[in-house]
């Protein structure tokens, strides 16, 4: 959401994976709370208000499940999607729309993450390096004279595997519910605990963690110089983020397979990416 509004978390307000709001813990890529679908609740052009791309409704590629989802209207509001259903249509589709006179083509590719979730930094993970080659270099090759091509992605992963740590009592007596991610986990506390939950999760995981409350991550410009009062309601009491190679277990989430590698923390390997540029 950053890279296409331009602008960073407290402003768009999408703060995390999972985001608490008052009707419950809202999964922004199923657009559910709970397993059920939230349908326009909360309305994605509400929930995301900042214009997407300079408000210019460039062509988007990008996987035609996506085209429909909540996340979609929420982060790529008011622009022209193309579907794609495997790696030769995105091809093709970036190469279609950037030689039909467009100044500008947004493509999505989510292999590289979702390879790296399931199989961990292994033989899969170079085989889908190295197709992502094939398909950067495949478009170079059609792609019209005097044209930029830029790579970069969103974030970058760590492998965590099994080692999930799980809340000691004497920190999930004190939480009323959980949001974020394994790796920036969000604790909302009970009223009039907060203070104590802050003491108890610092002493539990200050060693393999950044342990902070809310005001702090706040002030550190964590979410950006601004941060609304949409985003700031959206945010726990105290974050557990994680340092080393650690997860942090929330019951109430419910994930299909086990993710080797995770992302979503404030170390270099999640936050450094690269950015590659070559004109035709």
């Amino acid at each position: 959401t950053s890279i296409t509004t331009g602008r960073p978390p407290g402003e768009h307000g999408v703060v995390g994976y999972r985001v608490a709001l008052e009707e419950g813990v809202l999964n922004t890529l199923r657009w559910s709370v709970g397993g059920g679908g939230l349908k326009d609740r909360p309305d994605p052009r509400t929930f995301q208000p900042c214009p997407t791309f300079g408000a210019q409704r460039p062509p988007v590629v990008t996987r035609a499940e996506h085209a429909g989802s909540g996340f979609s209207r929420a982060h790529l509001a008011d622009v022209r999607m193309i579907g794609y259903q495997d790696r030769g249509g995105a091809v093709d589709a970036v190469v279609d729309a950037a030689g039909s006179a467009e100044a500008f083509v947004y493509a999505y590719w989510d292999g590289i993450d979702r390879t790296a979730h399931e199989y961990g930094f292994g033989e899969r993970y170079d085989e889908e390096l190295t197709a992502c080659d094939a398909m950067v270099a495949a478009m170079l090759d059609r792609l019209a004279p005097d044209t930029a091509l830029l790579v970069t992605a969103d974030h970058g992963q760590v492998e965590v595997g099994e080692r999930m740590l799980t809340l000691p009592g004497e920190v999930s007596a004190l939480v009323d519910r959980q949001s974020g991610e394994a790796r920036f986990r969000w604790l909302h506390g009970h009223p009039d605990s907060v203070t104590d939950l802050l003491a108890a999760s610092q002493e539990a995981f200050g060693t393999s963690a950044w342990v902070v409350g809310v005001d702090e991550a706040v002030n550190s410009g964590w979410f950006g110089p601004v941060v609304t009062p949409a985003a700031r309601a959206r945010l726990g009491d105290v974050a557990l983020v994680a340092r080393e190679q650690v997860g942090f277990v929330d019951p109430a989430e419910v994930i299909p397979i086990q993710l080797i590698c995770r992302h979503g923390s404030l170390t270099a390997d999640e936050t450094l990416v690269p950015l590659v540029g070559v004109v035709t």
